[in-house]
């Protein structure tokens, strides 16, 4: 460990300025009635298979590895939706992005909407976000019952005040500023595995945990509910300069792309070179590591103030990332490596560490952590309570599958342990920046024979049209048993149009092909 690693952690295990003495564990007096606190922590984009723990062995995530041993782990858990703002406001209000109504990633949640936060807040905790969580509106205070809504926007300002001009040292080259999609992809994708032009006590993510850590020393007293949401290691994969040249690109596979994945990678991927592939994952591994240092600060301090075995905390990702599976270095799309993430619950005493590899969804994880917590539930709740795994148990009835939605594309699929079936309207022009060679080509169906074909190459819908028809009917009955609209829909349409018609984004302007 390094100089300046061993102040942050002297510094966090201290107090908030460093200054004071570290407290004995268990010094706080609380009344047996006393509720227990949450502390959430989210990554964006960090993959379920970038973990030490889920057998990765080029993953270098000590702390979380730690973590997950003293944890219920997920180890089958799937986000709904493949990307940020409708997988984040969808955990957040405990319903699927359609019914949440936000499908899009500009899409402002409605302050309608019941969420984690205002049931917490009525049941009497202080809440509150340090970091990104994609509101798309400027964070003011009790912003979706947030008492300190301390989010991307106002975490900028205050982090570029407090840490000042940069001062990289002579001699050391760092990323530019990212501009995705204006650039080219190896550039914003930081194909030459460059830092961020800061060192480790200036990064975002640094000043992210020191906040939650002062959070935590000045509420200690108080049953909490803290979130604190890391962008790391979201693209472009930031990490500081004391990370450079942290793993060696070449050590890295390029991983296969099938023999029908070229029409559907997005043109942006076409002119990656294998030597740019390897940066990317480089550059993506590290950040990973950057983050597992991040999440170290927070959990030291929390088992520095004695908050431990009072405090129920989380780890989880918005949604996974593709690292040229397929051709793709993004989300947005059904296979397996953007939908699968790190879902992990702590809470000694009263979680049994394990883990659970039947089927679970992120949407579960709200009815969860009110249920846990005694807090008043959801009236609707899309997901279920996953107490009985926490205890130790197996659910009587486990989950068979797992849905998930990307509507900018206007595709959503259904997840078994054999199959995955993907349904695509084909009719909407994409504007998320992934365009490909056809980017309209009408309603298609995707079926991949996970038994056999576990990445995910080839599509055998034809060979079984049986199965499409059932997914397709299982895919309907998802959306009308869980759509705001469902009342609304047309008569006398087939499935196939009316599943098209329910993949429409409703918030988001239609752009169809003519």
């Amino acid at each position: 460990m390094g100089t300046t690693r061993r102040k942050f952690l002297g510094a966090i295990a201290g107090g908030a300025s460093g200054l004071l003495a570290r407290p004995a564990r268990g010094f706080v007096a609380r009344p047996a009635d006393r509720k227990p606190n949450l502390l959430f922590l989210i990554a964006d984009d960090h993959a379920g298979y970038v973990l030490g723990v889920d057998g990765n062995t080029r993953a270098q995530t000590p702390v979380l590895d730690h973590f997950a041993s003293q944890s219920a782990r997920f180890a089958a858990n799937y986000c709904n939706a493949p990307v940020c703002t409708p997988s984040r406001q969808s955990i957040l209000t405990g319903q699927l992005p359609h019914s949440a109504g936000v499908t899009v990633l500009s899409t402002a949640l409605d302050e309608s909407k019941p969420t984690l936060a205002k049931n917490l807040d009525a049941a009497g905790y202080f809440t509150a976000v340090y970091g990104k969580m994609h509101f798309n509106r400027p964070g003011t205070p009790g912003m979706h019952g947030f008492q300190i809504a301390c989010t991307e926007d106002v975490a900028q300002k205050r982090w570029l005040h407090d840490v000042g001009p940069e001062h990289v040292p002579e001699g050391i080259r760092t990323k530019p500023p990212w501009h995705p999609f204006h650039d080219p992809a190896r550039i914003w994708l930081n194909a030459d595995d460059l830092p961020f032009p800061r060192d480790e006590a200036e990064m975002k993510n640094t000043w992210t945990a020191q906040r939650a850590c002062e959070f935590l020393e000045a509420h200690r007293s108080d049953p909490f509910a803290l979130w604190v949401s890391f962008q790391t290691p979201h693209s472009p994969f930031d990490f500081p300069i004391e990370d450079r040249n942290h793993f060696e690109p070449a050590s890295f596979p390029v991983p296969e792309v099938g023999p029908e994945d070229p029409p559907q990678i997005p043109l942006i991927f076409r002119g990656l070179s294998a030597r740019d592939k390897q940066g990317i994952i480089a550059a993506y591994y590290t950040s990973v590591a950057f983050l597992n240092r991040s999440l170290e600060m927070v959990l030291t301090k929390i088992d520095a103030l004695g908050l431990d075995r009072d405090t129920l905390v989380v780890y989880m990702a918005d949604h996974g990332y593709g690292l040229g599976q397929h051709g793709r270095f993004e989300k947005h799309c059904c296979y397996d490596p953007a939908l699968r993430v790190p879902l992990m619950m702590r809470w000694p005493g009263k979680i049994a560490p394990g883990v659970v590899r039947d089927f679970t969804e992120s949407v579960d994880v709200p009815p969860t952590l009110l249920d846990l917590l005694g807090v008043e539930p959801f009236e609707l709740n899309h997901g279920q309570s996953l107490r009985v795994y926490v205890e130790g148990n197996r659910a009587p009835k486990p989950r068979q599958e797992i849905f998930s939605e990307y509507l900018e594309n206007e595709e959503a699929c259904i997840r078994t342990t054999e199959w995955k079936f993907v349904q695509c309207s084909g009719r909407r022009a994409r504007t998320d920046g992934y365009i490909t060679d056809n980017p309209t080509p009408g309603r298609y169906y995707r079926l991949f024979d996970l038994k056999r074909d576990p990445g995910e190459f080839h599509n055998v819908a034809d060979q079984h049209p049986e199965l499409v028809r059932k997914f397709s009917s299982d895919m309907l009955a998802i959306f009308r048993n869980t759509h705001p609209d469902a009342h609304q829909e047309p008569e006398k349409l087939t499935d196939a149009e009316a599943i098209d018609w329910y993949l429409r984004p409703r918030d988001a302007k239609p752009s169809l092909a003519a």
